[in-house]
């Protein structure tokens, strides 16, 4: 079981073609750095992200298909008990390291949180009732996308994100940096607590529930390099479940509520966690399997509902990050094969529904329409490619 096969490596190396790829995305107005030699650097990827989109597009094509190719390579390996979990942790935790220091290539929402908590710390207001364009002296305004917008979050995000503006010191880059870190992080305590929570119910493989999470290219792009914080709000439900069922019921709640007070998706699992715990007081049999598919379908729902609250004229917007919030709940029902297959094929199609930004700089009028049609043809694909498994290839 070595670390270094042809899969993993691969796999790695997609890894660092991603950091390399997410600079191309450097905003045109934002320096990160005034050492000439990263200058050198940031303006070469500049120039193929912005003044050679055609080649932008292949190489975020290739760099994305490599990834899914070796990530499909790995959970092969993991369904054959060739790779070890050791080797599994060996990738996650350099996939971490690596992509903690990437650009937020695919979204500005992470300037957005940045600049919330500045609000806070250095502006000593309030940014539910202060926007950034409140602010147009701020030199971060001219790198910044939905200025306009007002604080969107739960309190609990403020209450978390502020003390890492204290600690950039009002600098740009550490900040950002340590924004990044603190996303990173939750992306592994996530992981760290998928997996508990199946070693602890010993429902199905939990190296492959592992390795189909936390490698997949969707959960890394959306996490590690875009930077959103529904990873956080996931790692403090994750924890959050895997307390409740070993009966640890304060911290439990506790952490729902604060999971809840990120981005209030989250609350559609409360009457799961209130089944567990009245099934536990009782001392009844619990079945899991069942448990954490009706939490499945509960975040499928939430997706649903954010989906039609961010829209226009009651239609749907779908956005690739909110599937964060279903993945790590299809991992706690992967013994479904088809779950398996339509979360693959949808996370493929939801990084498909980037490249028209990418070639032409901005998004098309169509795009939510886009981003519907192609999340129905990943959920056909996944549909059909499970139908020819099973009638070809299970045994």
């Amino acid at each position: 079981m070595k670390k270094f096969s042809f899969s993993n490596v691969g796999y790695l190396i997609a890894v660092i073609g991603l950091f390399f790829y997410s600079f191309t995305q450097v905003d045109l107005s934002l320096t990160l750095s005034q050492i000439s030699i990263w200058q050198v650097f940031e303006k070469f990827f500049q120039h193929i992200g912005y003044f050679q989109r055609p080649l932008s597009g292949w190489l975020f094509i290739g760099t994305v298909s490599l990834l899914f190719i070796f990530y499909l390579a790995i959970l092969r390996g993991v369904h054959k008990k060739k790779i070890s979990r050791e080797t599994i942790w060996f990738l996650i935790i350099s996939t971490v390291v690596l992509l903690a220091f990437s650009y937020n290539a695919f979204s500005y929402d992470l300037f957005n949180y940045i600049f919330d908590a500045k609000i806070v710390t250095n502006y000593n207001l309030n940014p539910y009732t202060h926007k950034a364009l409140d602010f147009p002296g701020d030199p971060m305004l001219s790198f910044m996308h939905s200025t306009h917008r007002p604080y969107p979050y739960g309190p609990v995000w403020i209450l978390l994100t502020a003390p890492l503006s204290f600690l950039g010191f009002g600098f740009f880059l550490p900040t950002f940096l340590i924004f990044k870190t603190f996303i990173a992080a939750s992306f592994l305590g996530s992981s760290y607590f998928l997996e508990k929570i199946l070693k602890q119910v010993k429902i199905q493989d939990d190296l492959f529930a592992l390795s189909f999470f936390a490698l997949n290219p969707l959960v890394i792009v959306e996490s590690l390099v875009s930077g959103h914080n529904d990873i956080v709000m996931i790692f403090l439900s994750l924890w959050s479940l895997y307390l409740i069922i070993n009966k640890k019921y304060i911290g439990a709640f506790l952490l729902l509520v604060l999971s809840i007070g990120i981005k209030f998706a989250t609350v559609i699992l409360l009457p799961v966690f209130i089944y567990i715990l009245v099934k536990q007081l009782k001392n009844n049999a619990i079945d899991f399997k069942k448990i954490f598919m009706i939490a499945f379908i509960s975040m499928c729902s939430a997706v649903t509902i954010t989906s039609f609250a961010s829209g226009i004229n009651k239609n749907p917007e779908i956005q690739p990050w909110y599937f964060l919030m279903v993945f790590p709940f299809a991992a706690l029902v992967a013994h479904k094969r088809l779950i398996v297959f339509l979360s693959i094929c949808i996370s493929v199609g939801m990084l498909i529904s980037y490249i028209p930004y990418l070639l032409m700089g901005e998004w098309p009028k169509d795009i939510a329409e886009l981003k519907v049609k192609l999340l129905i043809l990943s959920i056909g694909l996944g549909f059909f490619l499970y139908a020819i498994k099973r009638r070809f290839l299970i045994k």
